[in-house]
């Protein structure tokens, strides 16, 4: 029998389930992280780097985003956090967004810390850069499918706002912003986010048929 032939008879079936399947898949998934970045990993490939079913890495962590967060040490309870902004009518969907965000990289350093690391990670790293904004646009997509239609530019412009306030508040400290208050900077910034990613009726951004 082959070395390939081997290894591709290990890979039938699943592993025993337990936490050294779930440490197998959460290295297999760090390393595709690294290499491939957030948007190149997919499932079907951390299953096949562990040695086990697909179905397998989606019992232990429900979606990519979650696995994402996992090996990033990011709490569960921030990923909620960003999900329930989007929960509730679209009047206000802005104004949600801007204080999760707030809320979760400002809040309790249990679930603040792993994100602020990740931010300064990106700052000085390319490649976790690309991972953390991937991320951040993936979270605003999923989060926005439930109340309306959001393109990856839409997110991806609204995650670079809420990044570079965050980055400006805590790591760079300009002074009006680190001393600006969440509800100050919500009623600031929530009507900008609303723009980018909230609809009109008529199908336009609530932003793009507005005229000075």
């Amino acid at each position: 029998m082959t070395a390939d032939s081997q290894s591709r008879q290990a890979r039938v079936g699943r592993r025993p389930g337990g936490a050294s399947t779930r440490a197998a898949v959460l290295a297999a998934a760090r390393a595709r992280f690294a290499g491939d970045g957030f948007a190149g990993t997919t499932i079907r490939r951390v299953a096949s780097d562990a040695g086990v079913d697909p179905s397998q890495v989606m019992q232990f962590f429900g979606s990519k985003d979650e696995l994402f967060a996992a090996v990033m040490s990011v709490p569960p309870s921030a990923l909620r956090r960003f999900d329930t902004a989007f929960e509730g009518p679209d009047a206000h969907l802005g104004e949600r967004v801007v204080r999760a965000f707030l809320e979760a990289w400002e809040g309790p350093p249990d679930e603040s810390e792993p994100l602020m690391a990740m931010l300064r990670g990106a700052i000085v790293n390319e490649q976790a850069n690309t991972q953390l904004r991937d991320f951040i646009q993936a979270r605003l997509i999923h989060g926005a499918k439930r109340s309306t239609e959001v393109t990856a530019l839409r997110a991806g412009l609204a995650a670079a706002m809420l990044v570079g306030i965050i980055t400006s508040r805590r790591i760079i400290g300009v002074a009006t912003l680190a001393k600006a208050d969440h509800e100050e900077l919500i009623a600031t910034v929530g009507p900008a986010i609303q723009a980018i990613l909230v609809r009109d009726p008529h199908g336009a951004a609530s932003h793009e048929g507005a005229e000075g």
